[in-house]
């Protein structure tokens, strides 16, 4: 009897076959749909670069049968645009968390985005820092009751998708753990685009953010998820709402706009022909 293989095992690290994630959270969720997306496109492994942060979603990276690297807290995004900008012609994709990415990395992320270097960000949005103990973080709800919020958040949330827009990533959408199909065909749109585009998938986190909302069962998010979503029917990312009674989901910008890379290239490309032509350069030093 033949033994039977998942379809999307090639894809796995060997010897990373079980995972480290608490029983209910969605980082599982969102590698399963990027792995699809892959296999889907028929992308060459051999030619794509996975790069994570600090955090749960972090972990992303380590499972993964392409070259990958872990970042510390908050440097996922300039050590991507680093990997970017040296070889162009990789597909170079972050995947990592709200806190690594918009708290200590926020900054990295708006001048990625306005120069358009060609980084595929996907953020798992939880909420909170669930690896450290469940302190609030830059998306986490008004009202929300966590480790360093026990009376309730007082804090406005950062708006992702509106922010990603606002800076200039090309791609922008919002989908949360339900929308598992919708994930994968954002994620596609994603990584065949070129420039900087931005997908948050809002997750599910059961054990540090879902229990201190009265929502102790991974089912018990996923409902919220559920009941709560609204589909986008008009690419206006300033409209996407994001309370605890409305999560508006979908695509919020679609655009075309030179990539950095490329730009730069033709620069460096139009700086050595005119020093050619003046005789200020030969082949040689080139």
């Amino acid at each position: 009897m033949s033994q039977l293989v998942h379809p999307l095992e090639k894809f796995v690290r060997p010897g990373m076959a079980s995972r480290i994630w608490c029983s209910g959270c969605s980082d599982g969720i969102v590698l399963n749909e990027f792995l699809r997306a892959i296999d889907e496109l028929g992308l060459d492994t051999s030619k794509m670069v996975v790069v994570s942060g600090i955090g749960c979603a972090g972990r992303a990276s380590g499972y993964m049968n392409v070259d990958a690297f872990h970042a510390t807290h908050g440097r996922a995004i300039p050590v991507a645009v680093g990997i970017k900008v040296a070889r162009p012609d990789l597909n170079v994709v972050v995947i990592s968390g709200d806190g690594d990415l918009f708290s200590i990395g926020g900054n990295h992320f708006l001048h990625a985005a306005r120069r358009n270097v060609g980084v595929k960000v996907i953020c798992i949005n939880n909420f909170n820092y669930g690896m450290t103990g469940g302190q609030a973080g830059p998306t986490t709800p008004l009202g929300a009751h966590l480790t360093t919020t026990p009376y309730g958040n007082i804090e406005n949330p950062i708006n992702l998708v509106q922010l990603a827009a606002a800076v200039g990533a090309v791609y922008v959408a919002r989908w949360t753990a339900f929308h598992i199909r919708r994930i994968k065909e954002s994620i596609k749109k994603s990584l065949a685009k070129k420039g900087f585009t931005f997908v948050e998938v809002v997750g599910i986190c059961p054990e540090q953010y879902g229990r201190r909302q009265k929502m102790p069962k991974p089912i018990d998010m996923m409902m919220w998820f559920k009941k709560n979503s609204v589909i986008s029917k008009e690419l206006d990312p300033s409209k996407a709402e994001f309370t605890p009674e409305r999560i508006v989901v979908g695509e919020f910008v679609d655009a075309e706009k030179p990539e950095y890379t490329e730009l730069m290239r033709e620069q460096v490309n139009s700086i050595i022909g005119r020093l050619e032509k003046e005789g200020r350069l030969t082949n040689a030093e080139i």
